[in-house]
């Protein structure tokens, strides 16, 4: 005759051991399913506007995750809209989101992408900061300090 004290031990090492290789899957399963972006900005800049209404911006956003992510708008305190530009093949087209690759760039520069500033509501001198809030579809709000530069300021140069 058997006695069922001796097989449950059994069972519930049984358990255990499913529970624990199946915790396992779903942590590989978690981090083959994309992981998390990690955000940054660098380069952020916009030239002194020459006009009293409109500016540009550029920057440069890094992910540094295992999953992309999107930039879906732009906000600021210094102007009543702020748009997200791209430019292809030299035609400039407004856009609600752009990618940003895993393990990549999103980069903002003078004949590329560009955010445009809108009903400014000052214009911007150079040597002051414009803050810059960014949007993103998963990884939430990234605000940055924008330094104004001279109106001819080219980063290659630092001029």
């Amino acid at each position: 005759m058997r006695r069922p004290a001796t097989a449950a031990p059994f069972v519930i090492g049984t358990v255990l051991a499913g529970t624990l290789l199946l915790t396992g899957c779903g942590g590989s399963a978690s981090a083959e399913s994309g992981g998390r972006a990690e955000l940054s900005v660098n380069s952020s800049y916009m030239p002194q506007p020459v006009s009293d209404s409109m500016a540009a911006g550029f920057l440069t956003i890094v992910n540094k995750g295992d999953a992309k992510d999107e930039l879906t708008s732009v906000t600021s305190d210094a102007a009543g809209d702020v748009t997200v530009h791209e430019t292809v093949g030299g035609a400039m087209r407004q856009v609600d989101r752009l990618a940003v690759p895993a393990h990549g760039r999103l980069v903002f520069r003078s004949g590329g992408n560009h955010l445009m500033f809108d009903e400014l509501k000052r214009r911007p001198a150079q040597g002051q900061t414009v803050t810059v809030d960014l949007h993103f579809a998963k990884s939430g709000d990234l605000r940055v300090e924008m330094p104004v530069k001279s109106a001819t300021y080219n980063p290659a140069t630092g001029h």
